[in-house]
């Protein structure tokens, strides 16, 4: 048993029904005061794919008394005191997504609902939430330990491109003046960091952790420490050279594997910003224990309202974490990386069978998965040749030879689950992986046959090899085989059912020409697209640094939209509506 499992095996706190959000709730549980304070810009849902309830609950397994402060007032310090000041730290998160993402479309205007937030209000949380709620978290509880946790703390933890303000913003801990990163998928990080703060040690070299050194300790740390990690291009260099960007992701990337990767830094005039290496992901006993600790799967009572996201997912099991594919525009494998680890089987049948029971389960699963849900079973033929490799993808732009796909695994999970009592369907809505699937295909037949609700969502992003090329994607004959396979075993076993496909416009480097490659395919099979996602540069992505530079990763000039006018034509001339295949 692993040091993690028996930190939140301890049973020194019974869980809650919920994690407290009032003083009431803290007396009703005989608390008299909190040890760590979580803030969070989404509403707080008790369901494992809500980043608080994960790490509330991992806490308060390992022995700490948690409460949640969800979607304060950010302009009144007074309304993160209704539990009183915790004893070691306030935990910031601005939520599962970027807080920017969150409440601004790619048109940049304020979008018409913020799906994390009850009523699908869009006022309930600020613009870059990680650095308002430090800030009113210092006013609340001065000299507190304050770290910032989550997706945008992650993204932004080195200078990076803010699309939405349309320039170079600082790493976030230079905005927010907290203690401490922790980026990425942090349940060890956050256990390691607060036994740090209660031992009175110091924050440095934690793995999958940043920090702000000063002046003074920024200059010991480049007399004796800096040999050992590997200098970013500083933020001054950044705003000067626009290149400058794209260097810096690409050394972020490099360094990114947990076994191998070395430390990073980069300059602010004479502080300095260290990145400590990332920690190495939960095994797959670890993220049972996560993913089987008493979430309720449900929104904390006080919300009267629905909240859209627990709406879309209530009826959803995560099976994994991390994702191989590296895709240039993707936020969510830099966060969870590329190693994926796996539920077992038991595992994921068990929180199915809690779904089950739930009142209002109608018998179907809407989900099983996670970033993709076909890479769950496959695994590295020699685990340590992956510990030394700096590939940013697995898949692109050739599957690597020590890849293995599995046609059995996920395909054993989902038949075992059709067998509980009350589960009548199981279905597959977090997509697949195209090129994994040419490789897949038994699980591709019995996902059509058996676990596609009518609509198959498949991410094919684009048809111009250029493109596809440059979002880190392979040959659009995947998605044209896989179409042939789709329509032939779906008349084998007597359904009509059809492909939702998904692409992405306005993506760096995708000019007219390479835009009506997917128009003349939509055209010719009178298809029109139920999904497309005009692109946004999320921070610290490769794509992100291709926009702003205008240049490919070995810096060749690439066309780039970036007129809202010149954006809108190309995204409706995808968004035209044709008559429905069949």
């Amino acid at each position: 048993m692993s040091d993690f499992i028996k930190k939140i095996n301890s049973g020194k706190i019974k869980q809650p029904e919920f994690i407290p959000m009032s003083r009431k709730e803290l007396d009703a549980l005989g608390w008299n005061e909190v040890d760590v304070l979580l803030i969070t810009g989404d509403a707080y849902v008790d369901h494992h794919s809500f980043g608080i309830a994960l790490i509330g609950r991992t806490l308060i397994a390992a022995g700490y008394r948690v409460g949640i402060i969800a979607q304060p007032d950010w302009k009144d310090s007074e309304s993160l005191k209704v539990m009183g000041r915790p004893t070691i730290a306030c935990a910031i998160s601005s939520g599962n997504l970027d807080s920017m993402l969150s409440l601004y479309t790619s048109g940049r205007r304020i979008r018409k609902e913020d799906a994390f937030s009850p009523g699908g209000k869009v006022s309930l949380r600020p613009t870059l939430a990680v650095s308002v709620y430090s800030n009113l978290a210092k006013s609340a509880f001065p000299d507190l330990h304050i770290i910032i946790g989550g997706v945008e703390a992650s993204m932004r933890r080195i200078a990076h491109y803010d699309y939405w303000k349309d320039k170079i913003l600082p790493g976030v801990l230079v905005s927010s003046k907290v203690d401490i990163i922790l980026y990425g998928m942090a349940e060890k990080t956050v256990l390691k960091v607060l036994e740090r703060i209660k031992s009175g040690a110091t924050l440095d070299g934690i793995k999958g952790t940043a920090v702000y050194l000063g002046e003074k300790k920024g200059a010991i740390f480049l007399s004796e420490l800096a040999k050992e990690y590997v200098e970013l291009p500083s933020y001054d260099r950044i705003l000067r050279e626009r290149g400058a960007l794209l260097q810096s992701f690409k050394v972020v990337e490099s360094e990114s594997n947990p076994y191998s990767g070395k430390g990073l830094y980069q300059k602010y005039d004479n502080r300095i910003v260290v990145i400590e290496p990332p920690e190495i992901p939960l095994t797959q006993e670890e993220l049972d224990a996560v993913y089987e600790l008493p979430f309720t799967g449900r929104p904390h009572p006080k919300y009267k309202e629905k909240i859209p996201a627990y709406e879309m997912i209530k009826d959803s099991i995560t099976a994994l974490r991390g994702c191989p594919g590296g895709c240039s525009f993707c936020g969510l494998g830099l966060h969870q990386g590329k190693f994926v680890t796996c539920r077992s089987i038991g595992s994921v049948i068990n929180s199915a069978k809690k779904l089950s029971e739930k009142p209002h389960f109608r018998g179907t699963v809407t989900d099983i998965g996670g970033p993709t849900a076909n890479v769950y079973g496959n695994i590295a033929k020699n685990i340590e040749l992956c510990k030394k490799c700096k590939r940013p993808s697995c898949l692109c732009p050739i599957i690597c030879a020590n890849y293995q796909t599995d046609d059995v695994e996920f395909a054993t999970l989902l038949n075992d689950i059709l067998k509980l009592n009350k589960v009548k369907h199981v279905f597959i809505s977090s997509g697949i992986r195209l090129d994994l699937a040419k490789r897949q295909p038994k699980l591709m037949k019995q996902i059509i046959q058996k676990h596609t609700s009518g609509h198959l969502k498949v991410a094919p992003e684009h048809l111009d090899e250029r493109v596809l090329e440059l979002m880190r994607k392979n040959k659009a004959e995947d998605f044209y085989d896989f179409i042939e396979f789709f329509r032939r075993e779906s008349a084998a076993c007597g359904k009509e059912q059809y492909i939702v496909p998904y692409f992405i416009s306005n993506f760096p480097g995708c000019g007219k020409a390479a835009s009506s490659k997917v128009e003349v395919f939509l055209e010719k099979n009178k298809w029109s697209l139920q999904q497309v996602q005009d692109f946004i540069p999320l921070p610290m992505t490769i794509a992100s640094a291709m926009y702003y530079a205008e240049t490919d990763v070995n810096s060749n000039h690439i066309e780039v939209n970036k007129g809202l006018k010149e954006r809108r034509d190309q995204l409706y001339s995808l968004k035209k509506k044709r008559s429905s295949p069949k």
